[in-house]
């Protein structure tokens, strides 16, 4: 049933490997240094109570880390089949929530915030807010979204969270916006008013489903899904390295990929 789910919904879930949750277990020392890293600094959002970590984990084409082992299992095995990317894995997310996120940001108006609250900050990956009046560009074309808990916490601490079906709400919007140019140009493209129109429609029509799942598990997202952070709960547990994920995100080389597979 994944093949459908995923498909259908924009998402599934891989149920626990023991494969997976050695690489995560070997992962998981270079993940926390990431945290901690001065040169990554630049990575802390929310009043520190998000650190982003945008390729901080330092693995190679196979997953791997130093050492290590390669990134497989059932959900790496899908990817391979179902997905066919293009190359290796890109250096992983490191995404790390704690208790009391969101808090507002330097510089972030009230809207914003109430959005990040309300509606978990929902994006589409690769759609770029750029300038003092944040309008959107398509900069990247990643193939999918795989998420790998790196730790244990319970199911309302920060979850992610994805709106199903939502994927093809906007690729009909950004399709009918583009129509007629090529790919090399989609970048240079003001996509605002569809993307957000796109958001709006979506919000009516998907549900919101937050997705947890524990270290050795993996959840696979669609890349056109609109999905963001929900708020810590007010009565989640997490240890000291609060909820953390690895997310890969590899981009396709051929940028129509993006709109045009499935």
């Amino acid at each position: 049933m994944l093949k459908p789910d995923f498909f259908d919904n924009g998402w599934c879930r891989f149920p626990y490997s023991e494969v997976l949750a050695e690489w995560v277990a070997s992962a998981l020392p270079a993940a926390r240094a990431c945290v901690g890293d001065p040169r990554h600094r630049q990575w802390w959002r929310c009043g520190d109570t998000w650190f982003v970590g945008v390729h901080a984990l330092d693995n190679d084409r196979n997953g791997a880390l130093a050492g290590g082992p390669a990134l497989a299992g059932p959900a790496v095995d899908f990817v391979e089949d179902t997905l066919k990317p293009d190359g290796g894995w890109d250096r992983a997310q490191v995404s790390v929530c704690y208790p009391g996120y969101p808090k507002p940001m330097p510089g972030e108006s009230a809207a914003a915030f109430r959005y990040r609250r309300e509606k978990a900050a929902a994006h589409v990956d690769g759609i770029v807010p750029e300038g003092p009046e944040r309008r959107r560009h398509l900069r990247h074309h990643h193939a999918f979204i795989l998420g790998l808990p790196m730790v244990e916490a319970s199911p309302d601490a920060s979850p992610f969270t994805v709106w199903e079906g939502s994927q093809e709400l906007v690729r009909d919007a950004l399709r009918e916006r583009l129509d007629g140019l090529p790919a090399e140009e989609w970048g240079d493209e003001d996509i605002t008013d569809a993307y957000q129109a796109a958001r709006r429609h979506i919000f009516d029509a998907c549900r919101p489903v937050e997705v947890s799942a524990r270290p050795g598990e993996a959840y696979l997202v669609h890349r056109l899904a609109l999905h963001g952070i929900a708020p810590w709960g007010e009565q989640a547990v997490a240890g000291e390295d609060g909820r953390m994920i690895c997310y890969f995100r590899p981009e396709l080389d051929q940028a129509e990929r993006w709109l045009t597979d499935r």
